[in-house]
């Protein structure tokens, strides 16, 4: 085999379910086998239904097929919580022959909640027959920040133009579990000598992807002054999750005199049921009820930029395997 056939990119993804009927095996992934209340089972089951079926996993396959035409490379799938699972994905690659492969992980922003889990799940399968490496975050890469900014910038000069006048825009990312970021910088039982634990730098990610994304729309009017950021999807069983959430600085906003808002959710690359159901109906009818209309750009989903980020990642992935590896790696 050559060496080019024996390098791959793997795509890493949350994963969702194809059915309602299985719904509850995917959330005991979700939380790796805790329990979940009935209540949540059902209001989960709910939302998902109102949305038809989320479309992450045929997004992300036809993500990777462009990818796969842009660097001439093989590209595999894996999901953390549903099919294709990651370990069947890195086994398959072993299987076709693999011997090295760069792992990204499609959420930009790194916790250990999510790119954390990724990585242990990716290197637990791929032993020591396959070579990996990790892409740990690419929360401020240009390229997607050009792919945020391009999408919300079609939609911010809509809407600016039927108004007359600027509207605030709110960035949003996945909100996470405090003890995350707590449990970070502080370890929860006693070491001699104390372990040093870099802190989760998640929620300093989104906020600097939000930051030059909006920096982009300087020239369209976007002042900074009139964008926002608040983390959604809080868990709705557990501890207390990070904010300020959506609903309350959308609030804040109308009580403000505000009555048109854009929700520019940076920190998911496509449609699913945070967007789909969280942002589309969720937010929008909070908004109605407050008289509030949200607006929404669309999702990158394909974007041909966004591929083109994920090109540039795997091109810098594979210099530094050629420095570890005796692979002569390609370098699309």
């Amino acid at each position: 085999m050559r060496d080019k056939e024996r390098t791959a990119i793997l795509l890493l993804a949350h994963g969702t379910p194809d059915a309602l009927s299985e719904i509850p095996e995917y959330l005991r992934n979700v939380t790796s086998g805790r329990p979940l209340p009935q209540a949540a089972i059902d209001e989960i089951t709910h939302r998902y239904g109102l949305i038809g079926k989320s479309p992450l996993t045929d997004i992300t396959i036809a993500q990777a097929r462009q990818l796969e035409q842009h660097t001439g490379m093989p590209v595999y799938v894996g999901m953390r919580n549903w099919k294709p699972y990651i370990a069947t994905a890195v086994r398959q690659m072993r299987d076709d022959g693999i011997a090295a492969t760069v792992a990204i992980c499609l959420a930009p922003q790194n916790s250990r909640t999510s790119v954390g889990l990724y990585r242990r799940a990716v290197l637990a399968e791929a032993g020591h027959d396959l070579t990996v490496d990790f892409t740990e975050a690419w929360a401020d890469h240009p390229l997607l920040i050009e792919a945020f900014a391009e999408r919300l910038r079609s939609r911010y000069r809509e809407v600016t133009a039927e108004l007359g006048h600027a509207v605030p825009v709110l960035f949003t990312a996945h909100s996470v579990p405090c003890r995350t970021i707590q449990s970070a910088s502080a370890p929860t039982e006693p070491q001699t000598p104390p372990a040093r634990m870099s802190p989760d730098t998640y929620a300093i990610d989104a906020k600097r992807t939000a930051t030059l994304v909006a920096a982009q729309l300087a020239n369209d009017g976007l002042r900074n002054t009139d964008w926002f950021f608040a983390f959604q999807s809080q868990g709705i069983s557990g501890g207390p999750w990070i904010g300020p959430t959506v609903e309350e600085t959308l609030a804040a906003l109308r009580q403000a005199g505000h009555t048109t808002v854009i929700i520019h959710p940076i920190g998911f690359l496509c449609d699913h049921v945070e967007i789909l159901y969280d942002i589309d109906i969720g937010f929008r009818d909070f908004g109605e009820r407050i008289g509030l209309r949200i607006e929404r750009p669309e999702s990158l989903n394909e974007s041909p930029i966004l591929i083109r980020a994920l090109a540039d990642l795997a091109r810098s992935a594979l210099a530094r395997l050629a420095t570890r590896t005796a692979i002569a790696l390609p370098i699309p």
